[in-house]
């Protein structure tokens, strides 16, 4: 397992690091692999799967023990917490406003921090895995556009553990006893047929397909399973984005004739320039992801 510290750390990272670190050290194990895929220096791309809402908090520990500081793209509601909305924007992560002409900004500014040479963490499903067996879905194109756009290296880093902590859409953690953060990074993907080409929606989407494929690979290492052979597709499914979907069934079934139309639920998406049936409300928000 490599450790390395970023060698500048501003006074909020510190913050963070000094306020998280510690818990994190003590509340879970660690099985890390492949930090050394991380590049130490220069703009780089993470991505990965995303089975939590704890899973960011360990992946940032993955991250800042591999000597990067990690920059992710997040949900815009997560500004506003009290407090905790405060601290994330001062760290520099980056809004992301999603159903909305405003999301093309998050694309500007994880383009722009590349080209500053930061480190920036995209999830490429946009959500919780709606996956019932947690594997990754189809993507958003997001981290194939900032990466086509830019020439920087893409990594595949796969995660397990998290959402033993807390089970997607829980809000109780689950601490004891001790559970292990499985955290794998594999070579930089490899996009170099795309180079050069324009960025039309089929090059976007097959670009999209092969980082999710290299999640994917990844994650199938760790669990020591083989995933299902068709990615789950959140519009064909007719899932909303946003929400506890399970919650959301549960409300249709107890309403006569309350269930919508596949891709007509409220915060459902629509068809977008991703991997094949990615789900976002338009072109525009899909490029900020």
């Amino acid at each position: 397992m490599t450790r390395r510290r970023p060698r500048k750390i501003g006074a909020w990272f510190r913050f963070a690091v000094a306020l998280l670190k510690p818990p994190m050290t003590l509340l879970t194990k660690r099985d890390w692999r492949g930090q050394e895929n991380i590049p130490a220096t220069g703009g780089v791309v993470l991505v990965t799967n995303h089975v939590s809402y704890f899973d960011p908090f360990a992946f940032a520990h993955f991250v800042y023990d591999a000597g990067r500081l990690p920059r992710f793209l997040a949900k815009s509601e997560v500004f506003s917490i009290p407090v905790a909305g405060k601290i994330v924007g001062k760290l520099g992560q980056i809004p992301v406003y999603r159903q909305t002409t405003d999301a093309t900004t998050a694309f500007r500014a994880a383009v722009e921090g590349i080209e500053r040479g930061e480190c920036i963490v995209i999830y490429p499903e946009g959500t919780v895995s709606r996956d019932p067996g947690l594997w990754p879905m189809v993507g958003k194109t997001g981290a194939a556009r900032v990466a086509l756009t830019t020439g920087c290296p893409v990594i595949p880093i796969a995660q397990w553990g998290p959402q033993e902590v807390l089970s997607p859409y829980s809000k109780r953690p689950d601490l004891l006893p001790v559970k292990t953060m499985h955290l794998q990074a594999g070579p930089p993907v490899d996009l170099s047929r795309f180079a050069g080409q324009p960025l039309t929606t089929a090059t976007l989407r097959d670009a999209t397909e092969i980082i999710m494929a290299a999640i994917t690979e990844q994650l199938e290492k760790i669990r020591g399973e083989q995933a299902p052979v068709e990615r789950f597709d959140m519009r064909k499914a007719g899932v909303p984005e946003t929400g506890d979907p399970n919650r959301r069934r549960t409300a249709d079934a107890a309403v006569p004739g309350g269930t919508e139309p596949a891709g007509a639920a409220p915060g459902a998406a629509e068809p977008s320039a991703a991997a094949p049936g990615a789900a976002t409300s338009s072109n525009t928000e899909d490029r900020a992801r």
